[in-house]
C-alpha cells in the first residue's frame, strides 16, 4: 500500500524537521515547503493527503492559504491542520478559514499523531466514497449507453420489420451486420399468389373499396406468412411472392410452401364469399416452384428490397397466372418433393411466356394431414413431426430442435403439442417411449 503523504508548510526549517522526525516513523511520507505560494504550487503538482499549515508566515499567512485551498474544488475536502502557538482567538480564525483542526506549539507527539491519524482516516473514507461515486457514475453511464443501444436495436428491428421478413430482420440485428443481404445462391421454394379479376374490379370499384379488399387480403396473408415463416420477396398490390429456405434454412421448403398454400384456401374462400356478397367477382390462384435462385439486396440508397432472382421466380408467377379459380399449381420439382400424402393431378404441359419449352405442371388437390410414420401401427405423424419427435426423444430442447431443423421454437412447440395429442402422451417421457417402441428413435443411435 502506498504511504500517505503529509505536506508541512512552515517557514521555520527546524519545525519542518521536527514534524518529519515524528511522522515518518509512523509510515507517513513527509514533504515540506517554506511558504504559502510554494505549498499551493506543490499541491497542484502532486497528490497530498493532509496539510500541516503554520499560521504565521511572510507574504501569505496560513489563513489565506487555507481559504484558497477551500475555494479550489480539487482541495475543498483536503484535511488541513493549523499549527499555532497563540490564543483562542486565532484558533477561531483558523476554523473560520476552513481548517479541520489545530495543533498547538510545542507539539505533543502522541496528540499530533492521534489527530493526524484521525483526519487521514476521514480522508480515506472520503476518497473511497468519491471513488465509489465515480464508479457508480461510470456504471450508470455504461448502463445508459447499453439501454440506448438496446432501444436503438429495437427501433432498428422495428424499422427492418416494416420492409423485411421477420426472419431476415432478426438475422441482421442478431448478427450485427448485413452479410445476409449480400448476393448468394440457394435452393428455395417460391410461392406466388394473386387475386384473379382484380384489374377489372379496380377499374369500376371506388378507391376505398379497392383498399379495403387489399387490406383484408394482406391481413389474412400476413398471419399465414408468420405462421409458416416465409420470407416476403415481392408485394404488388393484388399479388404476393414469398419464398422458403432463405435467409433462414428450413426443412422441406417445397412441402412448407404447399402447406401454406393449402392453409391459404379456406380463409381465402371466406373472403371471396364476403366479397361476392358485395358484388365483387374475384378469385385467386397460386403457383409454387422449387429450384436455385440468386438472393440478395437490390435497390438504391434510401430504398432497397431483399429479392430472389431467377427463372423459378418467373415460373412461379406464370403458374399463378395459369391457375384457375382456387387452383394451386406446382412445378415438377415441387411435385417430386411431396410425399404420398399429397393428392395431385397431372395437367397438360403448359406453354408459358418466357419459357421456350412446355412446362410440366400439377394441381394440388389436398395434402393429407399425415403420412405413416411408424412400422405399420400407431397414429400417423407428418414427416416434420417424425423429425421433431426423434430429436425430442434424444433430449433436445425446443430451441435446439428449432435450430437443428431451421425453424422457430414456437413452430416446434406447436409440432410437439400435435405429437402429444396424436399419440396421447402426457409429456416427454411418454413421447420418448413411443418413439423407441415405434422405431423412430434408438437410444445410443443403434
Amino acid at each position: 500500500m502506498t504511504a500517505q503523504t503529509i505536506l508541512v508548510v512552515d517557514d521555520t526549517p527546524q519545525t519542518a524537521r521536527l514534524l518529519e522526525a515524528m511522522l515518518e516513523p509512523q509510515g507517513y511520507r513527509v514533504a515540506s515547503t517554506h511558504s504559502g505560494a510554494e505549498a499551493l504550487a506543490k499541491l497542484k503538482s502532486e497528490p497530498i493527503d493532509l496539510v500541516l499549515l503554520d499560521i504565521i508566515m511572510p507574504e501569505m499567512d496560513g489563513y489565506e492559504v487555507c481559504r484558497r485551498l477551500r475555494a479550489n474544488a480539487a482541495t475543498v475536502a483536503l484535511p488541513i491542520v493549523m499549527i499555532t502557538s497563540i490564543g483562542d482567538q486565532e484558533k477561531l480564525r483558523a476554523l473560520e478559514a476552513g481548517a479541520d483542526d489545530f495543533i498547538p506549539k510545542p507539539f505533543d507527539r502522541a496528540e499530533l499523531i492521534a489527530r493526524v491519524r484521525s483526519l487521514l482516516r476521514v480522508k480515506q473514507y472520503h476518497d473511497t466514497a468519491q471513488r465509489q461515486a465515480a464508479e457508480l457514475a461510470e456504471l450508470n453511464q455504461t448502463l445508459e449507453a447499453r439501454v440506448a443501444e438496446q432501444v436503438e436495436e429495437i427501433e432498428r428491428l422495428a424499422r427492418l420489420r416494416r420492409f423485411l421478413s421477420p426472419q431476415l430482420a432478426d438475422l441482421i440485428v442478431a448478427s450485427g451486420d448485413d452479410a445476409a443481404l449480400r448476393s448468394h445462391r440457394r435452393e428455395i421454394a417460391v410461392l406466388f399468389c394473386d387475386i384473379h379479376g382484380f384489374t377489372a374490379f379496380a377499374e369500376v370499384a371506388e378507391p376505398e373499396e379497392v383498399m379495403e379488399v387489399l387490406g383484408q387480403f394482406h391481413e389474412m396473408l400476413g398471419g399465414l406468412i408468420h405462421e409458416f415463416e416465409a420470407t416476403v420477396g415481392h408485394f404488388a398490390g393484388d399479388g404476393l411472392m414469398v419464398f422458403f429456405n432463405d435467409p433462414v434454412p428450413c426443412a422441406e421448403p417445397a412441402r412448407r410452401a404447399v402447406e401454406m398454400a393449402v392453409a391459404f384456401r379456406e380463409p381465402m374462400e371466406q373472403l371471396l364469399e364476403r366479397w361476392r356478397r358485395r358484388g365483387h367477382e374475384l378469385d385467386f390462384g397460386v403457383g409454387i416452384t422449387l429450384g436455385y435462385a440468386t438472393l440478395g439486396e437490390i435497390g438504391f440508397e434510401g430504398r432497397s428490397d431483399y429479392a430472389a432472382i431467377g427463372s423459378i421466380v418467373n415460373l412461379s408467377k406464370r403458374l399463378c397466372d395459369e391457375a384457375r379459380g382456387r387452383q394451386i399449381l406446382v412445378s415438377q420439382p415441387v411435385f417430386a418433393a411431396l410425399d404420398e400424402s399429397a393428392v395431385t393431378r397431372r395437367l397438360d404441359d403448359l406453354s408459358l411466356a418466357g419459357f421456350s419449352k412446355p412446362v410440366p405442371a400439377y394441381a394440388v388437390e389436398r395434402l393429407g394431414e399425415a403420412v405413416p410414420s411408424t412400422n405399420g401401427s400407431g397414429p400417423a405423424l407428418t414427416p416434420t413431426e417424425v423429425r421433431v419427435l426423434e430429436r425430442l426423444a434424444s433430449g433436445l430442447t425446443s430451441k435446439e430442435i428449432a435450430f437443428d431443423l431451421g425453424s422457430s421454437a414456437r413452430t416446434v412447440e406447436r409440432h410437439i403439442q400435435n405429437i402429444y395429442d396424436k399419440i396421447d402422451a402426457r409429456g416427454r417421457a411418454d413421447a420418448t417411449a413411443y418413439a423407441i417402441s415405434h422405431g423412430i428413435y434408438s437410444p445410443g443411435g443403434k
